[in-house]
């Protein structure tokens, strides 16, 4: 399948689903995600309406390949790496939506400019649960080992936006993945290394200090608290395994950084609550509904809880908001 449009000389390639019929679309977008990547397997709940353009552009050994399209799940099975001849990695940034990476039994949940990097020699699962906006580098095996000292990871590797050499990484990946082609205005080598150079110092600087290790891992964990609210027997095995460290080292930096998981994870639940209470949209929700929302076990424990934090019933605590 040859779908990709190529701009006059230049090392651009294009795939849109306007060539398409709507109800042909997301059959035509995995073809153009195969070529353009390697083979996987996508799927969309946005299928009858599905839209998406994929815009590559070569520079020296990697590809710049940003993606513009509808809400959509990505698989990568071991069918399709068996079948498949090129295992590269993956360097992703979503520009403006949160979504998360699956793979080796760990899940990484990124923020809009969180950078991770993803082995294809590895079954992996991308879920982009709001609209696609985000810039691919695709990276020869061979020249990520020129980088990294231990490249070779069955987890997906995460580059926060505000850490350290994260904040060069999500800049560079940012700028570039709202237009990929101006990477041609540079020589290809320079751009190349600078991408190369920046991931390297990201994921493996010289000299790792403790305290920010500890404070990555509270932040991490976190954002895997905050996602998974709703889930009344969250635990620190749960949260540990997701991020693909032991409980001892999950309670560990959470000490270290004056914190312990379960008063995070109360924090974390009356935050969503008052949220929750606050908004006029939701006032039709009882009291249960909004405790089931955050993962409070039943509404006594919700109620109890609140009380305990803010000196008042969640009831009393919303009508000072709403009296009508």
């Amino acid at each position: 399948m040859n779908t990709a449009a190529r701009c006059g000389d230049s090392p651009v390639r294009k795939w849109s689903t306007d060539v398409v019929k709507p109800g042909q679309r997301l059959d035509y977008w995995v073809g153009a995600i195969c070529e353009a990547f390697l083979e996987m397997d996508c799927s969309s709940r946005e299928d009858a309406t599905f839209d998406g353009t994929l815009t590559s552009v070569g520079v020296d050994v990697v590809s710049l390949n940003q993606v513009i399209a509808s809400t959509q799940d990505v698989y990568r099975t071991p069918g399709g790496i068996a079948r498949g001849q090129q295992h590269p990695y993956y360097l992703i940034t979503q520009m403006r939506n949160a979504w998360h990476v699956r793979q080796g039994g760990h899940v990484a949940y990124l923020r809009p400019g969180d950078s991770v990097l993803v082995d294809s020699a590895h079954a992996y699962e991308l879920h982009f649960p709001d609209a696609v906006g985000c810039l691919s580098i695709q990276m020869p095996r061979s020249w990520v080992g020129c980088w990294l000292a231990e490249p070779e990871s069955r987890a997906p590797r995460v580059v926060a936006r505000d850490h350290g050499w994260g904040k060069s990484l999500s800049a560079l990946s940012l700028q570039l993945g709202e237009d990929p082609s101006a990477a041609l205005a540079y020589p290809p080598t320079l751009l190349s290394e600078q991408i190369g150079a920046t991931l390297a110092a990201a994921l493996e600087p010289a000299c790792r200090n403790p305290v920010s290790a500890t404070r990555d891992i509270v932040w991490r964990a976190t954002q895997v608290l905050r996602q998974r609210l709703d889930q009344s027997g969250l635990v620190a095995g749960v949260v540990a395994q997701d991020l693909g460290i032991s409980v001892r080292t999950l309670h560990r930096s959470f000490s270290a950084q004056g914190a312990t998981f379960a008063l995070t994870l109360r924090r974390c639940r009356f935050e969503q609550a008052t949220r929750l209470l606050e908004q006029g949209r939701l006032s039709h929700l009882t009291i249960a509904e909004i405790g089931r929302r955050c993962g409070y076990a039943d509404a006594s424990h919700f109620v109890r809880e609140f009380r305990r934090v803010a000196g008042s019933t969640p009831a009393l605590w919303r009508k000072t908001r709403f009296p009508s």
